[in-house]
């Protein structure tokens, strides 16, 4: 054999030997006999895993049955209110100067949208079967990724997968759950859940998520019509259970220094202000009026009152400020007299134009949040935990 032709099958074989090698590097095990068959749609390493795959189920749909919306489009306050009734619950988010909302008739029929607010790359979730609307930067490695829709649940709770890795990632929590990055957890951006009014009057030049989606939905119709009972048990949960409130009670969460506590909606419809302190932060928790739940009557603007939340530093300029609720929706505070709204704006009184600085705060059905967060403590109506 002449050398050239020697030359050649060695480079040959080293090329084959380092696919070879290449291709074993990057196979994927399979996912274990009691995992669920839908866990083998998704391209990455089953291997890293911090839960038992087992807590994995099938929701119905595949893969993308539900679809994301990411290349969303946007109209103004005022068009928006050709369609959406003023009580419907909006996610709203304040980011970078701009000022966005997502109404929950739009997201419970596909359960994320992947946007970009100002220079902040976010996805806006939300699970139905948890009540959970959470929104998370959408980075990974510095680089902006979109999410979906798995088909897969835990505990009752949407499973989403980035597109760039598949890596599946529970949305309650934003934790990397099963695949190559495992382990991780996205960061949770600020989001409230108010009335398409009280976000129209708050931020009457906001952005509102289209319902030129490009998909045929039936956008105002809620298709888990009743499923907000807090007597009924939740749909496909199986998960640990926690006898101190209903399972379908809903409770308003904050997470801070490694500290979790939950205030149920029974307290705060009733005291409308909370204050209190988590970790080393004074906060106050709001609960106005003005909100209809998403999850009730068929048609979404006849559904029953839920109500609109937020939670807040107490700390304005140096001064902790103490709330009461003053009717209508409003708030004033005990040291200045001004008046503020559920969104945490003074509109009126010494302190008009200032913005409370917003905590990252959920409103979950209270099966779902103890069934991640199970560590956490109640407030009771008397103040203790």
């Amino acid at each position: 054999m002449n050398a050239p032709l020697s030359r050649w099958m060695f480079v040959l074989f080293v090329g084959l030997l380092g696919l070879s090698e290449g291709l074993r590097a990057h196979a994927q095990p399979a996912p274990p006999p009691d995992a669920p068959e839908e866990l083998r749609q998704f391209e990455t390493d089953y291997s890293q895993s911090t839960i038992d795959l087992s807590t994995l189920r099938s929701g119905g749909p595949p893969k993308d049955g539900i679809p994301s919306i990411d290349d969303p489009s946007f109209v103004s306050v005022a068009s928006a209110r050709d369609w959406i009734d003023p009580k419907e619950p909006i996610i709203v988010i304040e980011r970078d100067g701009a000022v966005r909302g997502y109404p929950l008739q739009i997201l419970t029929h596909h359960e994320i949208v992947n946007d970009r607010i100002g220079d902040t790359p976010v996805a806006v979730t939300f699970c139905p079967l948890c009540y959970s609307s959470v929104a998370f930067r959408r980075t990974l490695d510095g680089e902006p990724v979109t999410f979906g829709v798995s088909g897969l649940l835990r505990h009752s709770d949407l499973v989403m997968y980035d597109r760039k890795t598949e890596t599946l990632w529970q949305q309650l929590t934003g934790d990397a759950v099963v695949g190559d990055l495992a382990g991780q957890t996205l960061e949770v951006i600020p989001s409230q859940l108010i009335s398409f009014q009280q976000f129209a009057e708050n931020f009457p030049d906001a952005d509102v998520l289209s319902r030129n989606t490009g998909y045929n939905r039936p956008y105002g119709q809620n298709p888990y019509a009743g499923y907000d009972n807090v007597d009924e048990s939740p749909f496909l949960y199986d998960g640990p259970t926690d006898d101190r409130l209903p399972p379908k009670e809903k409770v308003i969460t904050v997470s801070l220094d490694g500290t979790h506590k939950a205030y149920p909606h029974s307290v705060t419809t009733e005291k409308r202000v909370i204050h209190d302190t988590v970790g080393d932060r004074t906060l106050a928790v709001f609960h106005a009026p003005g909100a209809v739940s998403a999850l009730d009557a068929r048609r979404i603007a006849n559904s029953k009152e839920d109500g609109s939340t937020g939670v807040f530093s107490r700390t304005v300029d140096g001064q902790t400020l103490t709330f009461i609720y003053d009717g209508d929706g409003r708030f004033k505070d005990e040291n200045t007299g001004s008046t503020w709204t559920v969104t945490g704006r003074a509109v009126k009184g010494p302190l008009k134009g200032s913005q409370l600085k917003r905590i990252a705060h959920g409103n979950y059905f209270s099966f779902a949040w103890f069934a991640f967060r199970p560590e956490t403590t109640i407030y009771s109506v008397d103040g203790s935990s």
